[in-house]
């Protein structure tokens, strides 16, 4: 399919085969999607000889690009926020989009002094345990490298003051991930009050008509015999609501609490790195008590 585009540069921006009305993209690249599709674009809605030609291959939905630049500005936002000190993660859902989205942005994001994880419309899916194992890994040595800096094992892992933020359309593991990083003490939740729609559900069989009905199996209770979370959802510690009014130029007010509440963590937050031993003795056999 070939589609033949006139660009005007005078305030008109981009117009068709020389037509009257500002071009809408959209009707011409139906039924597009996932197929080479070559654009003619010149000055005149002709092929004289002055045209340039590319080949794309429109995609199906802007949703994945629109979702990137959005958590882009907001790591943008936090980074400039903090000078540079804090980090930021989004977790989408606790399914397979979510599991990807979280190491792949850790592992750009964990060195930073602080580390502001958001959760917000998080849509659920699995047990958001591994999550957790994630963020809540603890230092378990240090090595000695001659020429270089000593490093910390587990070298894929954080070590300073985190916080995440919630809202009120997280829900199912969207509400169980803020509770197990409540549980594990891995820092303060910001936000609003989950969904609380904590119930699982397993594969039904299909209707006759491919229809499907979804039925609650599973629920959840907590470590005291006590049923938890269902219905209610999870509160956060530090409530900051997010008004409509506050955010219709872009602000974040829950994200700036967010910051705001690192950074004030950081004043007294010290990373203990022990001195690096002297080098020991290896001359002669067995080693002294210390090292044993």
């Amino acid at each position: 399919m070939i589609l033949l585009f006139r660009f005007r540069n005078r305030g008109g921006g981009l117009r068709r085969n020389g037509g009257a009305q500002r071009l809408r993209l959209q009707p011409a690249f139906l039924g597009r999607a996932g197929r080479a599709t070559e654009l003619v674009l010149n000055q005149a809605p002709l092929k004289d000889g002055n045209e340039r030609r590319l080949v794309v291959v429109p995609i199906d939905s802007e949703g994945a690009l629109r979702y990137r630049d959005w958590v882009e500005a907001r790591a943008k936002r936090v980074d400039e926020l903090s000078g540079g000190r804090v980090g930021y993660v989004h977790v989408p859902d606790t399914a397979t989009e979510g599991r990807r989205e979280l190491f792949s942005q850790f592992a750009s994001m964990h060195h930073k002094d602080a580390l502001v994880i958001d959760e917000r419309w998080n849509s659920g899916g699995w047990f958001p345990n591994p999550f957790v194992e994630l963020l809540g890994r603890k230092r378990t040595n240090f090595w000695a490298s001659r020429g270089n800096e000593d490093w910390i094992t587990p070298e894929f892992a954080h070590h300073g003051p985190k916080c995440l933020l919630i809202n009120g359309p997280s829900g199912s593991g969207g509400d169980m991930f803020p509770y197990l990083f409540r549980q594990a003490g891995l820092g303060k939740l910001i936000g609003r009050r989950t969904w609380g729609g904590l119930v699982g559900i397993r594969g039904e069989p299909p209707l006759v008509d491919g229809t499907s009905v979804s039925v609650p199996s599973f629920g959840f209770y907590e470590l005291d015999g006590t049923w938890g979370v269902e219905g209610y959802g999870v509160p956060p510690d530090i409530e900051v609501i997010d008004d409509p009014a506050l955010m219709v130029h872009g602000e974040d007010p829950q994200l700036e609490a967010a910051v705001r509440h690192l950074l004030g963590e950081l004043e007294s937050f010290e990373f203990l790195r022990p001195r690096r031993p002297t080098g020991p003795d290896r001359r002669g056999s067995g080693v002294t008590p210390q090292d044993r």
